[in-house]
């Protein structure tokens, strides 16, 4: 297997990845990291799950309506996270940026194949996604999350919590089912695509310590904005 810290092959730029369950604590910490990469002079780019303006409104009208199923789903994100590579992730990594991706293919490969889709059949879709330089993945027990959801106010949605699965009566029931389905693949993807796995159960600064310190070889002699400028 290729070494998933090599740096995509003809990009100057360095891709890192953050994934990992709702509620994982990977959004804050790619903010983090994002302004922590960029106070040490780096061009920093950050980038969301599911933000395209090419289909980010069609995919909301059908979660809305109940009109997606499994296989449309993956395939409007698919879609989406296509508009998304080429216009704000491939840029920045030519122009030798470091990208930070909350959630990158590997959110579809878990989601869709939680959802039933054949994984090689969604894995050739992203096939055209380069293997990031790190790849971390944000371990967490499904209950931590749930419990994380609650505290936070924020109503569960439909599809968040799988429930165009049938997979329980009631919302709370159907979170903690899915999100476990979610789990395994990510427990799974671990191993076969080489995940960096953070203990999310710790403290923010703890985790961004840890994030910070696996980083450096990464960015060992990758020059710093300045750098860039200067020797241009």
């Amino acid at each position: 297997m290729a070494d998933p810290a090599a740096p995509p092959r003809g990009y100057p730029g360095r891709l890192i990845v953050l994934e990992g369950l709702d509620g994982s604590g990977k959004s804050t910490q790619a903010r983090l990291l994002g302004k922590w990469l960029a106070a040490r002079g780096y061009r920093v780019f950050l980038t969301e799950w599911n933000s395209s303006d090419l289909v980010s409104d069609t995919i909301r009208r059908g979660k809305k309506r109940g009109l997606l199923t499994p296989t449309t789903f993956s395939l409007l994100h698919a879609t989406d996270f296509a508009d998304r590579f080429e216009r704000q992730i491939l840029p920045p990594l030519r122009a030798g940026y470091v990208v930070v991706c909350d959630r990158y293919s590997f959110t579809a490969f878990a989601r869709d194949s939680a959802r039933g889709c054949a994984p090689a059949w969604v894995r050739n879709i992203y096939q055209f996604a380069p293997r990031p330089d790190r790849t971390y993945y944000f371990r967490v027990p499904v209950a931590v999350t749930f419990r994380r959801k609650q505290a936070s106010r924020m109503k569960i949605s439909y599809y968040e919590a799988g429930m165009d699965l049938g997979l329980a009566d009631n919302v709370e029931d159907s979170y903690k089912l899915f999100q476990a389905r979610l789990k395994q693949e990510y427990d799974r993807m671990s191993d076969t695509d080489g995940f960096t796995v953070i203990d999310a159960k710790g403290t923010v600064e703890e985790i961004q310590q840890q994030l910070r310190e696996d980083l450096r070889p990464v960015l060992d002699g990758f020059p710093t904005g300045e750098r860039l400028q200067h020797e241009g």
